[in-house]
């Protein structure tokens, strides 16, 4: 038996009284127009969402909105756009220098511009390594807040990795300043199909 073990055994053995976990309601946020909140809370975190313009091809828009990029990486079938094809990169290393990565969110969070990104692609590091990252994401799966977000999650099927989202990689812990790009994508744009 390892200390962990030992330790909640004792704590166990030597509890008097037994609670049940309680049960209530969650009175989260709720908003009337969910794609106008998602949109300007991204804007409020540092990132970018859009509306895909109607008739506008998903492709032509990531041209148009990113014209010099020289490595675009998505294993999206649709993104014709892109130069590789993430994993058919053998190592995660070698997608370092991919200065665009477009990938799908599958549940966006209005109260808090974020995006569930479930790893769908051989390395994850893509997400983070991209100077760039634009992120695909179906109106129809935005929600409220992060209690129905999360709620979501347990219907879908389990992924090895996933991750939350929200604008472009940031931090201000040194000196207080804020720098963006240091973990992750220097700008991030959600584009609402």
């Amino acid at each position: 038996m390892s200390s962990r073990d030992e330790i909640l055994a004792s704590i166990r053995k030597n509890t008097l009284q037994k609670f049940d976990y309680p049960t209530w309601k969650v009175n989260a946020v709720k908003y009337p127009d969910l794609v106008k909140q998602f949109i300007s809370i991204s804007a409020a975190v540092g990132g970018e969402a859009v509306e895909l313009p109607e008739g506008m091809d998903v492709n032509e828009y990531i041209l148009k909105r990113y014209p010099n990029m020289n490595a675009i990486a998505s294993n999206m079938p649709e993104i014709t756009c892109a130069t590789m094809n993430p994993d058919d990169v053998e190592v995660a290393q070698d997608l370092n220098g991919t200065d665009l990565a477009v990938v799908k969110g599958e549940i966006g969070v209005a109260e808090n511009g974020c995006v569930w990104i479930p790893q769908t692609v051989k390395h994850k590091i893509i997400y983070f390594i991209a100077e760039r990252l634009v992120i695909l994401l179906e109106k129809k799966n935005l929600v409220n807040n992060m209690a129905e977000a999360y709620a979501k999650i347990e219907q879908m099927p389990k992924y090895n990795f996933a991750t939350f989202i929200s604008g472009p990689s940031k931090t201000a812990d040194i000196e207080q300043t804020l720098v963006k790009g240091a973990h992750g994508a220097m700008e991030a744009l959600v584009i609402l199909i």
